[in-house]
């Protein structure tokens, strides 16, 4: 009896140790999460401020969250986000798949800029589908299905190459998706990354006309040119 007993002693006590851990490095191996791997699959400077979540509810807090652009281009980042709440199912931290019962990015401040050939949009999801590939998709690790995602309240701003970095507000309506990965038994931290940028991108692309963005603001240089010229007349 004994053989069968101290095994499962040995495995409860690594299991023990293990929530100990994860309890006291949750909020440093999502920050490093974060900043690393997100730097890494974007091309573009990614940071975080702050990490809080708590052990015992699986609640917590994203502070300063930071999305820059890759380069060639001028606005001075694609994402900010002073705050997000999370939820996590601490049963499934362990597990091979992580449940995330909330993600809810309030007021984020959003740059959708026009290069000479892409987006800053298109040239993030580029750049993480480069990344992750099908050999790192294959590779397994973590994986994440999100219950409720929810962007709600952002400041969204347009630009283009013509306008010089300066930008004009246009309008960026609600995202609300649900479980997102479960259908597939769970997304990668990057795939999850893609599905934000997709979901942004999406809502943008509708908003933001370049075409007649750069023909207003043609119209207004115009406008410009000639109360100056009338003044010095």
């Amino acid at each position: 009896m004994r053989k069968y007993l101290y095994p499962l002693l040995i495995f409860a006590l690594l299991g023990t140790g293990t929530l100990y851990w994860l309890a006291d490095n949750l909020d440093e191996l999502v920050a490093a999460a974060i900043t690393q791997q997100g730097s890494a699959m974007t091309q573009a400077r990614v940071g975080v401020e702050h990490v809080e979540i708590h052990p015992k509810s699986g609640k917590g807090v994203i502070s300063g969250v930071f999305v820059g652009n890759p380069k060639g281009f001028k606005t001075p980042h694609a994402l900010r986000v002073e705050r997000i709440e999370l939820e996590l199912d601490l049963a499934t931290v362990a597990s091979d798949i992580t449940v995330v019962r909330l993600l809810f990015i309030d007021q984020p401040d959003v740059i959708y800029e026009k290069g000479e050939v892409t987006t800053n949009f298109d040239a993030l999801q580029k750049n993480i589908a480069a990344y992750l590939g099908p050999q790192k998709q294959a590779r397994g690790g973590t994986r994440l299905i999100v219950e409720e995602l929810t962007i709600c309240n952002a400041r969204a701003q347009a630009s283009a190459g013509f306008m010089g970095g300066k930008t004009i507000s246009i309008p960026l309506p609600d995202i609300s998706l649900k479980n997102v990965g479960k259908a597939k038994g769970g997304v990668t931290p990057g795939e999850l990354g893609q599905e934000i940028t997709n979901a942004l991108k999406a809502r943008l692309s509708v908003s933001a006309n370049f075409d007649r963005l750069k023909k207003s603001t043609g119209e207004a240089l115009d406008k410009a040119g000639s109360a100056i010229k009338g003044l010095l007349q």
